[in-house]
């Protein structure tokens, strides 16, 4: 098979626009304040007006020493960042990445989703429902299949991948071309036996041939356009099934507290308003560029937005999201090093499952952060009335802080509520070893 020759330079290329997006939107992207830093000040004046009280009541200097012995900062800096880590642990146990700490902050805040269609609501295995020529082209189903895979076979898109596949089950030979172009998103350009085929969607087919008209699709289906020699050839209609607890996934992230669930497509309005229909998806923007993708994150509300995809399209929204998930069990490499969390797996309830694993996780870090405190300030008023020595003060505060290491420990489990409301959204997608998934931990 010959391969299509570089019609632009690395640095004009689909591709590398698409690069520069994801750079720009992660340079865009607000610094999460820590979590700990919230509470030094507070903590800090209370310690110091305690011990300043203190010694100005007793007369005695050492009292200040003794209080502020046992003004230990231990639960504002241990216990935040072990609850992150034993919430990403968890995450990683339930095949979810999360980069780091942050990342579980704003997830657990989340007030927005947005997902990509295909290979993220859908399965991302499309296949040819139906072969339709155009009347005008005198072409029958096999010469527009043809015509159609030889030139996607210089396309990375997975409806391309569909084409091919269906044209090899016919025992449909593909021709090969010494000039191809793809332009991201929209279509394949080639020149196949002295044949200028253009494959792609409708308003990019539609520049070559004015008379390329609407294909009828049913629920879940996608049509691809095709044009030859400036003359509307006909469409293909591929089908690509919704995940099946992609629905429920909705459900849970609405449970969740999440107030806006969109879907954001570069596919047809008909093809996503379906897909939002089923999934019970009310806010959907189709026909979207990457670039397109990248601004409808920036402007969404309300804040903090998840952006879900697998895509190298999907990548600048996921760079410029609060929150970027990748489906990376089968994604470009570009969408997971993009994304701020990875799923390993094709199950999509992971992403209700790591939104609840980091309120789990915000929940027993700042539980953790006040028993440290509430005990920190409990001993310096003891200590400031003086039955606290400074040596039996410094032995006392290691045990405030193994208590709150503790208790940020907690977030290595989920509760029994918990466990059981992710579980029953759980796909229980079969791994490649043909083994399950394993339970909500």
């Amino acid at each position: 098979m010959a391969s299509a020759p570089s019609r632009s330079t690395t640095a004009t290329s689909q591709y590398q626009q698409i690069v520069d997006l994801v750079a720009g939107a992660e340079e865009d992207q607000a610094p999460t304040v820590r979590l700990a830093d919230r509470y030094a000040v507070p903590f800090t004046v209370l310690s110091l007006t305690i011990a300043g009280i203190a010694w100005a009541v007793s007369g005695n200097p050492t009292r200040f020493a003794e209080v502020l012995v046992l003004a230990t900062p231990c639960p504002l800096l241990i216990a935040a960042p072990v609850a992150f880590i034993s919430g990403m642990s968890r995450s990683a146990k339930n095949k979810v990445v999360v980069k780091n700490g942050a990342v579980l902050e704003n997830l657990s805040r989340a007030g927005s989703v947005y997902f990509d269609k295909t290979g993220t609501l859908t399965q991302g295995h499309p296949q040819i429902a139906r072969i339709e020529p155009a009347a005008e082209a005198a072409l029958d189903e096999t010469e527009l299949l043809q015509l159609a895979a030889s030139a996607e076979q210089y396309s990375s898109h997975v409806l391309a991948a569909a084409l091919i596949t269906e044209a090899k089950t016919r025992g449909i030979e593909l021709s090969s071309s010494d000039e191809a172009h793809e332009e991201a998103t929209n279509g394949v350009t080639a020149r196949l036996n002295g044949r200028k085929v253009i494959v792609g969607k409708l308003a990019y087919v539609k520049q070559f041939a004015p008379s390329a008209n609407v294909a009828h699709v049913e629920p879940g289906e996608t049509a691809i356009y095709v044009a030859v020699d400036g003359m509307f050839a006909g469409a293909l209609i591929a089908r690509d099934e919704l995940r099946v607890n992609a629905r429920a996934t909705v459900e849970t992230l609405r449970r969740s507290g999440v107030e806006r669930v969109a879907l954001v497509t570069g596919d047809a309005q008909e093809t996503a308003d379906s897909i939002a229909e089923q999934t019970g998806i009310d806010t959907v923007h189709a026909q979207c560029l990457p670039a397109d993708k990248v601004e409808i994150v920036a402007q969404a509300n309300p804040r903090p937005i998840i952006m879900v995809g697998d895509g190298v399209n999907d990548a600048p929204a996921l760079a410029r999201a609060d929150v970027g998930i990748a489906m990376g069990a089968r994604g470009a490499t570009v969408a997971s090093q993009a994304a701020d969390a990875v799923i390993l797996t094709a199950d999509i309830s992971r992403v209700a499952a790591v939104v609840e694993i980091s309120k789990r996780t915000m929940r027993v870090a700042l539980q953790s952060i006040w028993i440290g405190i509430a005990l920190s300030v409990i001993l310096m008023l003891i200590a400031a009335f003086g039955f606290i020595p400074a040596t039996a003060g410094a032995l006392t505060q290691e045990v405030v802080d193994l208590v709150a290491i503790l208790a940020a420990l907690r977030a290595l489990k989920g509760t029994r509520k918990e466990d059981e409301a992710l579980a029953a959204v759980s796909a229980r997608v079969m791994s490649a070893s043909a083994k399950p998934e394993p339970a909500l931990v």
